[in-house]
């Protein structure tokens, strides 16, 4: 492998580290209860943005590790109280159906969103652990790896209920209360803007 590409991956692999934690990190706060009146976008936010690292993952060539077996990396995260408090997050709408594979079956199955993002959390901190360790290139191979074995199909899974969930809940709203709102915006008194 050149040094030209070595870099390029050693970049892409930086690059998902980044996108990985910042995605965790938003997934603990939102699994914590912190903000409940906004988790339905900010969710739809989080795994759409995860979702671009995983199509660049997806369509590169193969990463191939220069060793044939995958170092240990230490024991797994528990990221059960996650998948807790997005259970607890979205209590009621939780659950959805899919095709499980538009491609080779037209069997519908039952998911959970709490489940899917739990696991694309676990697949990524795995990943993580390598980058922590210093091992980048074995980091690369498992997320794109994890990516087209199970975290980009949960992901995909996740982002399709929560944008039906979202656009329910934006478009389904009674049309007196909406035009309520609408009068009032319209009549309200614009703000005083302080000068400097």
């Amino acid at each position: 492998m050149s040094e030209s590409i070595d870099r390029e991956l050693t970049g892409l692999a930086a690059e998902t580290a980044r996108e990985a934690g910042t995605f965790l990190v938003a997934l603990q706060e939102l699994a914590s209860g912190g903000r409940p009146d906004t988790a339905l976008p900010l969710l739809l936010l989080a795994t759409t943005q995860l979702q671009a690292t995983g199509a660049r993952l997806g369509a590169m060539v193969d990463v191939v590790p220069h060793e044939q077996f995958e170092a240990d990396t230490g024991p797994e995260a528990n990221i059960e109280g996650v998948r807790h408090g997005l259970h607890d997050l979205l209590a009621g709408v939780d659950d959805y159906v899919e095709v499980e594979d538009p491609v080779v079956s037209g069997e519908v199955v039952h998911g959970l969103i709490s489940d899917d993002l739990t696991q694309v959390a676990s697949d990524l901190t795995h990943g993580l652990h390598h980058w922590e360790a210093g091992r980048h290139q074995e980091a690369l191979w498992w997320w794109q790896f994890s990516y087209l074995s199970t975290w980009g199909e949960r992901l995909v899974a996740a982002i399709r209920a929560l944008h039906s969930l979202l656009a329910h809940a934006r478009l389904d709203a009674d049309e007196e209360t909406v035009m309520e709102a609408e009068m009032a915006a319209l009549h309200a008194e614009p703000a005083e803007v302080p000068r400097p």
